[in-house]
């Protein structure tokens, strides 16, 4: 009986450890199951540089399959005049069917709306997903947004923001600025700064990058009002409004203030070093009190303390706020993004492992990995990797909540439209900065010019029109579309 027992004793052992891991091995069993998760990106190689080598790394059994958007973004040449990218994108979703669509907020909206994304709140619930710590009121704007349930996350947020010299503010004995300043309010800070000396070397209050020319500084503030040039959905022009007069008016008024430093692109193009490249920007040299850049810039400036020795040539007492706000909407900006937005297709079959993807970057340790590196791509979106050991205002970057926009909407404008009315605009508005022209004429004329270039038909367009009409299925006057158009006051 002994005997027996102890032959016997192994095999018991071995089949209960057997038993045991067919209980609990269902759990283990579908951790190692393959899968092939179809993603939707730009490229493949950007793709895993960004995100698919960390997930890679930690989820082996998932195959990752990159289908590029390039072919969507080469299209719409001389060739296809009448290419619509909104259909286009429909149709490469169709045909692809990627599991991990990824999404501007715009097409995030729509999508959802049209049910053809994954309820992303269920499997947070299941999983217990922490939204701790992240970018405050990053998730009820994506609820917002999907109509009360969130369908996507974000894994980055962008902003610029209004960068200031504290020892210049502290030099001429003017109050700091502060988050969600408007306009008015910060031109005035920019006015108070010295106008005097040669333009070379003096102070300036304000610099506003490449929006430094009137058409770019005009174009800013009347987007801070919600102020647009056109309406794209209904396709009527809307400069020759009060709100536009006003912020032309506005920007003009602060350039003959000459607190507004204007680059000088001739002078940049002299540039012999990379330290006279980072040199070439005012604030960067201690000559601007207060800089509009994005989170990009920071690292100029460390740049610039490596690179130029010479004591005191580089600004090293600043810090930041939010970009200049409407004082309708102090919450808000067009300078805000959030950014490289993912969800799931709703018939996708492989929902679990692509929420795998986006829980794991969407959450706190792919931030802490990715904050190492500050790139084009934006910052995480987990508060506590924003910052840096100075204790500056790194909210700035993320207080402010994306402004909603027509993008989308403004591709489907005639292409000539889009490719001619922008430059129209320069060249208006240099008449009115030099003197040339008043800011009423302008206006007037760009409106006019709009609804000329909105009523012409690109030639595939008239051609269809003409033989619609000649068959009897359309009239003359629906045929052409009217030069004529309502003057919508914003």
């Amino acid at each position: 009986m002994k005997k027996w027992f102890k032959k016997a004793a192994p095999i018991v052992l071995v089949a209960s450890m057997l038993v045991g891991c067919s209980f609990g091995g269902d759990k283990d069993a579908k951790k190692n199951e393959t899968a092939t998760l179809k993603v939707m990106f730009h490229d493949e190689s950007s793709f895993f540089r960004q995100y698919g080598m960390l997930f890679s790394a930690l989820h082996p059994n998932v195959e990752i399959e990159v289908v590029s958007t390039q072919s969507l973004y080469n299209r719409g040449g001389e060739g296809e005049k009448d290419f619509d990218p909104v259909k286009a994108k429909q149709e490469f979703l169709e045909k692809e069917k990627p599991d991990l669509i990824m999404l501007d907020l715009n097409e995030y909206e729509t999508m959802a709306a049209d049910g053809k994304l994954y309820d992303l709140e269920t499997l947070m619930t299941r999983d217990k997903f922490k939204t701790e710590g992240i970018v405050p009121g990053m998730m009820d704007y994506m609820k917002e947004l999907g109509g009360g349930k969130v369908y996507a996350m974000p894994t980055s947020v962008s902003s610029e923001v209004m960068f200031y010299n504290k020892s210049l503010f502290d030099k001429y004995n003017i109050e700091y600025p502060t988050d969600q300043m408007n306009w008015s309010e910060v031109l005035q800070l920019a006015k108070q700064f010295p106008t005097d000396g040669d333009a070379k070397d003096r102070v300036y209050g304000l610099n506003l990058g490449y929006n430094g020319d009137l058409n770019g500084f005009s174009t800013m503030l009347a987007g801070a009002e919600g102020l647009k040039y056109v309406n794209p959905t209904t396709k009527v022009m809307t400069i020759n409004t009060p709100g536009w007069e006003s912020a032309v008016q506005t920007a003009l008024d602060a350039m003959k203030s000459k607190a507004i430093y204007v680059r000088d692109e001739s002078n940049e193009m002299m540039n012999n070093s990379y330290e006279d490249y980072l040199l070439s920007n005012p604030f960067t040299s201690g000559r601007v009190a207060m800089n509009i850049n994005g989170s990009y810039y920071i690292d100029e400036l460390k740049n610039a303390k490596e690179y130029v020795k010479e004591e005191g040539k580089v600004v090293e007492n600043w810090d930041m706020v939010t970009v200049p706000v409407s004082a309708q909407l102090p919450n808000e900006s067009s300078n805000a993004w959030y950014g490289s937005i993912f969800g799931i297709a709703k018939d996708s079959p492989n929902a679990d492992a692509a929420w795998k993807f986006i829980s794991y970057i969407s959450s706190e340790e792919y931030a802490r990995v990715s904050s190492k590196t500050m790139d084009y791509n934006g910052l995480p979106i987990h508060t506590k990797y924003v910052k840096d050991d100075e204790g500056r205002n790194y909210a700035a970057f993320y207080k402010l909540k994306p402004s909603k926009n027509d993008y989308a909407e403004y591709q489907k404008l005639p292409k000539q439209f889009n490719e001619q009315f922008y430059g129209l605009m320069s060249t208006e508005l240099k008449e009115v900065q030099d003197g040339k022209k008043e800011i009423k004429e302008a206006l007037d004329f760009l409106q006019v010019k709009g609804e000329e270039l909105l009523a012409t038909q690109d030639p595939k367009e008239e051609e269809a029109a003409t033989g619609e009409a000649t068959t009897g299925e359309a009239t003359t006057e629906e045929a052409t579309p009217s030069a004529t158009t309502e003057t919508k006051t914003e």
